[in-house]
């Protein structure tokens, strides 16, 4: 087990125990003087990277209950036998916590020091190295949750600057793709916004219902679009929009999502997107209006070359040449086994680049 806690509080629970400040102390005060009293002076990259909500500063008394505790990473060069001497090495515990615990991935009793190199542990997220040339069918690949598990969690050791560099590299997209991304929510949300009126026209309410959250959710991955911010996985997704900038938009989805008549859900999500066309001149630029009449129907939708528009400045010809409307592999694949495997989403994004982008 890894330490349980009970006594929940209602309404927001906080922490006992804050995650990655636990697995701080646990390098600075017994993995890192183990390593270098073992190996000397061996470069070290550190800290809380990887899975888990404590990477991205959310874990709570709740998270106790499965594959937390103390877990930290430690890259390091190939060869020296770092894994095996810690398991030889460390405690028993430290703070009160078991040092070696089963998870969910793992029933065996081990420590969760992971020690891996540098272009072991980010190609395993990335599907390329950090050193590699990324191209756009990369970027294409990388989901906002595998970026975090690389960028998000507090780092304890970085003695030849690489991790600093990696983070750096992965501070946004390339601002063509950036563009292409954009744009292409936007055109997701053209394609679909009138059915929300169309459907519930016909009595067809949860039809309505299950077409407005899902633009809902382009509608928030959009929100972090224009803030430059990576969405993280759907436990997050909420958490992180309504931290951020664009996060002023959830009120207007949320009444979109409470409706209980199709016109009022309607007028909610048009309100969130003008609310995003906003935010969104203030960035990239944008007409003065994001939804208008569908045709002769009384219904709304994107206003047209919305999102051509969004696209004209780009110059990259692999870019250019990308299908308007798909977007990010995490953009248009909901199936988790898919998402967190790279070499899947690399294969769907070499598919939507057909060779152009390789």
């Amino acid at each position: 087990m890894t330490g349980r806690v009970t006594g929940l509080v209602t309404g927001l629970v906080t922490p006992r125990v804050n995650g990655a400040d636990l697995a701080r102390r646990f390098h600075h005060e017994v993995v890192e003087p183990l390593v270098r009293g073992e190996f000397g002076d061996v470069p070290l990259v550190a800290g809380r990277f990887g899975g888990g909500s404590d990477v991205l500063g959310h874990d709570d008394d709740v998270s106790a209950d499965h594959d937390w505790g103390l877990r930290t990473t430690l890259l390091v060069p190939a060869g020296p036998p770092v894994a095996r001497f810690l398991q030889d090495a460390l405690p028993a515990e430290f703070a009160g916590h078991p040092v070696r615990f089963p998870t969910t991935w793992d029933g065996s009793a081990r420590h969760r020091v992971e020690v891996a190199t540098v272009e072991d542990f980010v190609r395993a997220r990335l599907g390329v190295g950090p050193q590699d040339p990324w191209s756009v069918a990369d970027w294409l690949s990388f989901t906002g949750q595998a970026v975090l598990e690389l960028r998000a969690g507090p780092v304890f050791a970085d003695d030849e600057g690489r991790w600093e560099e990696l983070r750096r590299r992965l501070t946004w997209y390339p601002d063509d793709v950036w563009r292409y991304l954009v744009a292409s929510a936007w055109k997701q949300l053209e394609q679909e916004l009138p059915f929300v009126g169309r459907t519930g026209s016909r009595g067809d309410d949860l039809g309505s219902r299950v077409i407005a959250a899902r633009l809902g959710e382009v509608a928030v991955r959009l929100g972090l679009l224009l803030d430059r911010t990576w969405a993280p996985y759907a436990k997050w997704l909420g958490t992180a929009a309504a931290a951020a900038p664009g996060g002023r938009v959830l009120p207007a989805l949320s009444r979109a999502l409470r409706a209980q008549d199709w016109r009022e859900r309607e007028d909610a999500l048009c309100a969130a997107l003008e609310d995003l066309l906003a935010h969104q001149r203030d960035v990239l630029g944008g007409p003065a209006r994001a939804t208008g009449p569908f045709h002769d129907r009384p219904f709304r939708g994107v206003v047209e070359h919305l999102a051509e528009d969004v696209l004209a400045p780009v110059t990259d010809p692999a870019v250019r040449a990308l299908p308007l409307g798909a977007g990010s592999v995490e953009g248009f694949v909901r199936a988790v086994d898919v998402l967190v495997r790279p070499d899947l989403r690399r294969a769907l994004a070499a598919g939507l680049t057909d060779g152009t982008a390789r």
